[in-house]
């Protein structure tokens, strides 16, 4: 039965009261008069008996409107309306409400028509008045008075006069309705959703009412519109709404022939059924209705104002580097909204859509800020560079998700049955966000809501039993903890490169890909992806497409010399590295044999060896690797080993097959164990992973990259023959006159060219591993035990127990050495220590080799190296690599160089 509020306080011992519309219709036009009453419907039995299980409901009626001979007054459309939006955060405070009208005053259009949402926070608080009313919590009154007083005190604190003695007696009017209804409500224990939409729309009402008074109060023509009495809209089973366009449009003429102003402050959220039943437009319904007001007046332009500075090409939160887009295609933001993104819900583009009405999306608190524009494509196309930059837009994720799986070779050919996989979907309500079928028709997945999946799985076993048990089907499969990373684009799909160059960035950062979806619209490329990578895939796409630098998390392990030298060139060229070439290398842990120093942001390299000090704590190689590596907000890492430890390397085959890239100028890993060098480069050719080891031979000479790029353009190695040692080069450098061995040595080690202990120098191994490492590199598989070494430690020294007695004793050798020396002046020739590699015999060696001084080997100086490559094409002249082979700075270089070339592989520009 309908009963007045009079009639229902009676039957509820509640005091009567009658609740009446908001409208003042006599200021305005007082021959034009509404008067709109509100039923109580309860549909429960006539009887009180059953009052608890009353349900309440609420409807808004026009019951008659006098018409006087006024002119009728036509609403204007077209351009000269702009439309605005303002969030409850933007109307939050009476200061931001003070600043929304200088906003709206600041806009020249001719006409302006504002939305606005309730004051933040005021809508959750009025749905937490219906919860306590029907949970029978008296402490509903108490909340009511705090909706009171915030609104009071805003009030107050924005009008004076004869607006605020009317705003406040309205609001005092309408808690006192409010407070009978909740009372209603506390009695009956039951609130029907149209009677909940009455309520809670209050705080729009407040809203608009003090935003139009401000504006008024400032001089210019304004008023408020309760949009209850214009939207007209049709409620869905899909807990939405679709607007009745064109009776919204004559109710609007309707309404703006009695109440016409160059400026409507209209709320937002709430709105009609054609019945006259209070309603809301649901999630993100201020923005629709701003964007249904922008089309039922065909205005120029709706802005929608919001706390961010436009739409963001991806999570900030998720993606630092993200940037703010100037423009967007209503598809495209239609599909980011879709996936996630903090744009606008699909619903508010379609009504704008239909009239190509651009939407800005600004920012209320950064007035300076352009925004973004959502349009039509043709009025951005000259806008848009072309490449991929403008063709991905942006990138959206949805987390917690589950792939479903439904498998069989009975489903190939047999009509209906998808029709049966969706519709048992359909019956639990699940919500499919994502499918994804082959062409062969063995398999259908679909991704679902994670808490969904168990009700989904249940149906599909129940609906497909008989098929399961006759093998038709082999398996109803469940996949949990999966995210969506999507990829959004005009017209991307069509364009070649951009699926290639999406699916790399994936496969570099070690992503593996659970399902993909691609609509024909061209607009979407979608993903399934573990959770746990979703972040880290964000990062790896989005830095792919140059709308955030290429970065790397990297670790420096060993910062003895060489890496010590590597983190200060870090240091010294990140800037510009970052500002020129888009690349960010942070460092995010180092650590000795002793101590590690390990970052979640990134290590300040201006002062890493005082924090190393400070901070460092016990060194651990595996927990390092695991901090560097499990960052997701980096998408890419890379260990650099700066040891000469073979323990170290021992760890590079478990870092690569976990996705870590690994740079190196450690000689162990490559010239030790054949069987293991071997599973190590198999692991790297099948992986997206990349292992550089340049500076590994002749510190940051290119010889390793020399020998690939003959290699792989078809060129066959002869022979590797060369100077490796920037220690030895310089010895016999400087091994002329009268100057002795020893004392060349001894000048060689004050001067920082050998190791601290020489005889690692003069016992020729290293060399030896120089030799192993591009004998391996030609195709060669040999041990190091294969490669004969002549020592320059004489027999008797290799024993002595310290540093200082070989040292001692060296000179007593110094006769053998200057004879060989006086030998080869005798011929005209120098003496020389020497790798060569020999592949026609598949053999290598390491010597003491006389040379004639017109040959290039005899024209050195220093400590350099130098490398003659003798091949098909480079039989008869050699192809010679020259340079400083030794020395902190130079190998520190070569590290960093391939850094640099890591980089780029991995998207940075080249």
């Amino acid at each position: 039965m309908a009963l007045s509020i009079s009639q229902a306080s009676r039957i509820l011992s509640s005091p009567k009261t009658t609740l009446h519309h908001h409208h003042d219709f006599t200021k305005s036009m007082p021959a034009a008069r509404s008067h709109i009453s509100t039923r109580l419907s309860f549909l429960s039995q006539r009887t009180t008996k059953r009052l608890p299980n009353l349900a309440v409901s609420a409807s808004v009626t026009d019951i008659s409107v006098e018409k006087t001979d006024v002119a009728v007054v036509t609403l204007p459309k077209g351009d000269m309306w702009s439309v605005h939006k303002f969030g409850g955060t933007c109307v939050g405070t009476s200061q931001r409400i003070k600043n929304v009208s200088e906003i709206v005053m600041s806009d020249d259009s001719e006409r302006k028509l504002v939305v606005v949402s309730a004051m933040s926070k005021v809508t959750d608080m009025m749905y937490e008045l219906i919860s306590k009313a029907q949970s029978r919590d008296d402490s509903y009154l108490v909340a009511l008075d705090a909706v009171f007083e915030k609104h009071k005190l805003t009030a107050t604190d924005l009008l004076d006069g004869d607006e605020l003695v009317s705003f406040l007696s309205r609001l005092h009017h309408d808690i006192t309705n409010l407070k009978a209804m909740l009372r209603a409500i506390y009695i009956a224990g039951h609130a029907t959703e149209s009677f909940t939409d009455f309520v809670v729309g209050h705080g729009e009402l407040w809203s608009a009412q003090m935003l139009a008074a401000v504006v008024r109060k400032n001089g210019l023509d304004c008023t408020w519109m309760d949009t209850r009495d214009v939207l007209i809209v049709n409620p869905t089973s899909a807990n939405q709404v679709d607007p009745d366009f064109m009776a919204s449009e004559k109710r609007l003429e309707q309404w703006y022939s009695e109440k016409a102003a160059k400026i409507i402050i209209a709320t937002g959220f709430i709105a009609s059924t054609p019945e006259n039943i209070p309603t809301t437009l649901k999630r993100d319904g201020s923005d629709f209705s701003a964007a249904i007001m922008g089309a039922l007046v065909r205005a120029g332009q709706v802005t929608i104002w919001t706390d961010v500075d436009g739409v963001y090409s991806a999570d900030p939160r998720k993606v630092s580097e993200a940037v703010i887009l100037k423009t967007l295609s209503y598809q495209e933001a239609w599909e980011m909204s879709y996936f996630g993104a903090n744009v606008l819900h699909p619903r508010t583009i379609i009504p704008v859509m239909r009239y190509d009405i651009p939407i800005v999306i600004r920012n209320v608190f950064n007035l300076s800020a352009p925004g973004t524009m959502i349009c039509r494509p043709s009025a951005i196309e000259h806008e848009e560079s072309q490449g991929c930059v403008g063709l991905v837009k942006g990138f959206a994720t949805i987390d917690n998700l589950a792939l479903v799986n439904v498998e069989g070779t009975g489903m190939a050919g047999v009509p209906g049955t998808a029709s049966a996989i969706f519709s048992a979907v359909k019956d639990v309500g699940a919500n499919v966000i994502m499918i994804s079928q082959a062409s062969s028709e063995h398999s259908v997945c679909f991704a679902v809501p994670e808490k969904e999946v168990k009700a989904v799985a249940e149906a599909l076993q129940s609906r497909f039993r008989q098929a399961l048990d006759a093998g038709r089907l082999s398996q109803v499969a469940i996949i949990p903890n999966c995210s969506i990373l999507a990829s959004v684009g005009q017209k991307m799909a069509s364009t070649p490169g951009v699926s290639a160059t999406l699916f790399n960035a994936l496969a570099k950062a070690n992503i593996n890909i659970r399902a993909i979806a691609q609509g024909c619209s061209e607009y979407n490329i979608t993903v399934v992806l573990k959770r746990e990578d979703c972040i880290r895939a964000l990062r790896a796409v989005h830095s792919r497409f140059y709308l955030s630098r290429t970065t790397l998390a990297m670790g420096i392990v060993g910062p003895g010399l060489i890496g010590a030298t590597l983190l200060d060139q870090l240091r010294d060229q990140a800037a510009v590295l970052k500002e020129e070439f888009n690349i960010d290398l942070r460092v995010m842990g180092i650590t000795g044999t002793r101590k590690m120093l390990l970052s979640d942001a990134g290590i300040d390299l201006s002062r890493w060896r005082d924090l190393l000090k400070e901070n460092g704590e016990a060194a651990d190689l595996k927990r390092f690797a695991e901090h560097v590596h499990g960052n997701h907000f980096i998408p890419n890492t890379v260990l650099v080993d700066c040891t000469a430890d073979t323990n170290v390397a021992s760890y590079y085959y478990d870092w690569l097959r976990k996705g870590i890239h690994v740079i190196t100028p450690n000689k162990k890993a490559n010239s030790g164990p054949l069987d293991q060098y071997l599973r190590l480069r198999a692991l790297q050719r099948q992986s997206y992973t990349h292992y550089f080891y340049e500076a590994t031979v002749g510190a940051g000479l290119p010889i390793i990259s020399t020998l690939r790029g003959l290699l792989e353009t078809g060129d066959k190695i002869l022979r590797i023959e060369g100077i490796f040692s920037g220690t030895l080069s310089y010895l016999f450098n400087n091994f002329v006159g009268e100057q002795s061995f020893s004392e060349v040595v001894s000048e060689a080690k004050q001067a920082g060219y050998t190791e601290p202990d020489p005889r690692d120098d003069l016992s020729g191994t290293d060399v030896a591993r120089k030799v192993i490492i591009l004998a391996r590199e030609s195709g060669l598989k040999l041990e190091l035990s294969d490669i004969p070494v002549q020592s320059l430690v004489p027999e008797p020294l290799r024993a002595c127990t310290s540093v200082e007695e070989f040292m001692q004793k060296l000179p007593q050798f110094d006769e053998a050495v200057a004879a060989e020396r006086q030998t080869a002046e005798d011929a005209g020739e120098v003496l020389r220590y020497v790798g060569v590699v020999d592949t026609v015999n598949q053999k290598g060696q390491v010597e003491l080799r006389r040379y004639k001084k017109d040959h290039p080997f005899a024209q050195l100086s220093g400590s350099d190296n130098i490398i003659a490559f003798t091949t098909s094409r480079y039989k008869e002249q050699p192809l010679i690599v020259r340079g400083p082979g030794a020395g902190a700075q130079v190998t520190a270089g070569g590290i960093f160089s391939d850094i640099l070339r890591l980089a780029s592989y991995l998207g940075a520009p080249s």
